[in-house]
């Protein structure tokens, strides 16, 4: 198979495998005006398999949900089809809108229109507590 390289655009490389289609709908990825190629099971000497995504423009994105949604992600910027910088994500201190929280007694489970606001617990093992009840996610 062969997909062309990118002049100015992204490369998410090193998904695990399986979680490339959570990533594009994470990010609106659906919303761009430009060629997004999602590459699916790619043999990796490190991963065994991986996803890699490819975004033919020069955009945004919220590295601190990559580093939430896929650790270990690298994140690759090109410009004038070569590689200027290489970013690897962190877990974020605050996820918004993301992960809900399962305490049913919880007051953003009750009232629809508060955002779910989790903080980060336990970087060593990526535990989250929930900001209005103190619940843990993972």
């Amino acid at each position: 198979m062969n997909i062309d390289s990118i002049k100015d655009g992204i490369v998410i490389d090193h998904i695990q495998s399986g979680k490339s289609m959570e990533i594009y709908r994470l990010l609106d990825l659906e919303k761009l005006d430009c060629q997004i190629a999602i590459i699916k099971n790619a043999v990796s000497r490190k991963m065994g398999r991986k996803d890699i995504i490819k975004i033919d423009a020069a955009i945004e994105l919220d590295f601190d949900l990559l580093g939430y949604v896929a650790p270990g992600v690298t994140i690759d910027i090109i410009r004038g089809g070569k590689l200027v910088e290489k970013k690897t994500p962190e877990l974020p201190e605050k996820i918004i809108g993301v992960i809900r929280c399962k305490n049913p007694r919880c007051i953003s489970t009750t009232e629809q229109e508060l955002p779910q606001v989790f903080r980060l617990a336990a970087r060593d093992r990526r535990i989250y507590r929930c900001l209005y009840c103190e619940s843990m996610s993972k």
